[in-house]
C-alpha cells in the first residue's frame, strides 16, 4: 500500500535525475511505497520511450538498403489500412470500456480508441522512416481530434483496461510526434492536459487501491497497463516522479504488476530458468499480453536509463521462456504450482491452462532482441516464437477485436539489431 501523505524528500535515497535540458530534479514528489529505496538516475532525451532517435536512424538505413528483417516489417507497416493517409479518426466525447451493454445510453465504444491510436502509432513511423510530412499530418490530426473530443473514461472495472492499454499506446505516438514542426505546440501541450486530466489520474488510482479490493484481485496485465501508462504520461511530461512512481512499483507495488508477483514461481532445472506467470493458469491470450506488456515497460525504462530487463537476475526472461515454451509446440510440457488469487471472487489454478494455447501476439521480437542480441544472453524459447511469428505486424494484422491491438507490435522493424 503506497501513502499519499508521504511528501517528504528522503535525505540520501534521492538520487540525481539527468533531464535532457541538462538540470538536475528529481521531479515533483509522488506517492512511494512504504518501503522507500533510492530513485533510479533517468534520463530523458526526446523521443526516449519505446524508440529513440538512434533508433529511428538505425531502422532508416536498413529499411533503405533493403535489408532484412527490417525490409519485411516494413513491408507489413506499409499494407497495413491504418497506415494510411486515408485514414479517418473517430473520437469519442466519453471513452467507455466496460459499458455491459452496446445499446444506449452508454455502449461499449473502446473500439474507436484502439484503432484509431494504432493508426497514429503506425502513420507516426512511416513518417519516421521516409521522411514524408503527410503521414506526420494525418498521425497529428488523429491525436488532435482526440484531445479535442475525449473529456472521460467509464465504464465497469473494465475502464482501467482502457486508462492502462490506451493510455501508454496514445502517449507513445505523440513521443514520436513532437517533433514534427507542423504539431502547433499549443496542440501539443492540449494534448499532453488531456493525457494528465484523462489517463493519468485513472491508471494511478487503480495501482494505488484496485478498485478498493485486495491488491491481488485483478490479474497481472491490468496492473502493468496501467503502469506502462504512468511511465509514458511521465516521459511524455518530462514528470521523473512519475518515472520513478512506475519503476518503483515494478520492484515494490503492492499489485501483481509488481514483477516479484507477477512471476509467482521459477522452476529452475539445469540452463533452464522457468518463470510461471500469475496469469499461466487462466489462460495464454492473456499470459502472452502479459509479455508485450512487459516488453513495452522495460523497454520504455531502458531508453530513459533503467535497466529493468536485468533485474532480479532477468526475471522478465524467466517469465517470457516459461510463457514462449509452453506457447510454442503443443508437445512441450511446463511445471506449475498451485496459485490462489485473493478476494471475494478468489480462484485457485492448479495446472497451467491450455484455453487459447499457441496465441500469436508480436510480442517477442523486443524480449528476444534485448536478452539475446543486445545482452548476448540465450533465451531459447523466447528466441523460437520470435521467429515463429516474423515478422511481426500491429494493431490490424491479428483480428479485428481489442486483443490484436493490446500491443502497438511491428517489433521486426523497429527491435531487430
Amino acid at each position: 500500500m503506497f501513502n499519499h501523505l508521504f511528501r517528504g524528500v528522503v535525505v540520501g535515497f534521492i538520487l540525481a535525475v539527468s533531464m535532457a535540458c541538462g538540470k538536475t530534479s528529481s521531479g515533483d514528489p509522488e506517492p512511494e511505497p512504504e518501503k522507500a529505496e533510492p530513485k533510479e538516475t533517468v534520463t530523458i532525451s526526446h523521443p526516449c520511450m519505446l524508440h529513440t532517435a538512434a533508433d529511428f536512424q538505425f531502422v532508416k538505413g536498413k529499411v533503405e538498403a533493403n535489408a532484412q528483417p527490417w525490409k519485411a516489417g516494413w513491408d507489413m507497416l506499409t499494407a497495413s489500412s491504418f497506415a494510411s493517409l486515408e485514414y479517418t479518426p473517430n473520437p469519442v466525447v466519453t471513452l467507455i470500456r466496460g459499458g455491459g451493454s452496446r445499446e444506449e445510453p452508454n455502449p461499449d465504444n473502446y473500439s474507436n480508441a484502439f484503432r484509431d491510436v494504432a493508426a497514429a502509432y503506425q502513420l507516426a513511423l512511416r513518417w519516421k522512416i521516409t521522411g514524408d510530412n503527410a503521414y506526420a499530418g494525418k498521425a497529428v490530426q488523429i491525436l488532435n481530434a482526440w484531445a479535442s473530443t475525449c473529456t472521460s473514461i467509464n465504464g465497469d472495472s473494465n475502464k482501467w483496461l482502457a486508462s492502462g492499454i490506451y493510455g501508454y499506446q496514445f502517449a507513445n505516438a505523440a513521443e514520436i510526434l513532437r517533433t514534427y514542426a507542423g504539431w502547433q505546440t499549443s496542440d501539443f501541450n492540449k494534448f499532453k492536459t488531456w493525457m494528465l486530466n484523462v489517463f493519468y489520474p485513472l491508471s494511478l488510482d487503480f495501482l494505488e487501491r484496485h478498485g478498493g479490493n485486495c491488491n491481488f484481485h485483478y490479474w497481472t496485465n491490468w496492473d502493468i497497463a496501467n503502469m506502462n501508462t504512468v511511465m509514458a504520461i511521465g516521459i511524455l511530461t518530462d514528470d521523473v516522479s512519475k518515472v520513478n512512481y512506475a519503476i518503483s512499483y515494478f520492484k515494490k507495488g503492492s499489485g501483481t504488476g509488481n514483477i516479484n508477483n507477477a512471476v509467482v514461481y521459477r522452476h529452475k532445472a539445469g540452463d533452464e530458468d522457468l518463470g510461471q506467470g500469475q496469469e499461466s493458469g487462466r489462460d495464454q491470450g492473456h499470459a502472452t499480453l502479459v509479455i508485450s506488456l512487459y516488453g513495452s515497460f522495460c523497454q520504455m525504462a531502458y531508453n530513459v536509463g533503467v535497466d529493468l530487463f536485468g533485474y532480479d537476475n532477468n526475471r522478465v526472461l524467466a517469465l517470457s521462456e516459461y510463457t514462449a515454451k509452453y506457447n510454442y509446440d503443443f508437445s512441450t510440457t511446463v511445471p506449475f504450482v498451485s496459485y490462489t488469487n485473493c478476494g471475494t471472487a478468489q480462484v485457485t489454478h492448479t495446472a497451467v491452462s491450455p484455453e487459447g494455447r499457441g496465441s500469436l501476439r508480436p510480442s517477442w521480437e523486443i524480449i528476444y532482441n534485448h536478452y539475446v542480441k543486445v545482452k548476448g544472453l540465450k533465451a531459447t524459447w523466447s528466441q523460437k516464437f520470435a521467429e515463429k511469428v516474423r515478422p511481426e505486424g500491429g494493431g490490424g494484422n491479428y483480428g479485428p477485436n481489442s486483443g490484436g491491438f493490446d500491443q502497438l507490435g511491428f517489433g521486426t522493424l523497429m527491435y531487430s539489431k
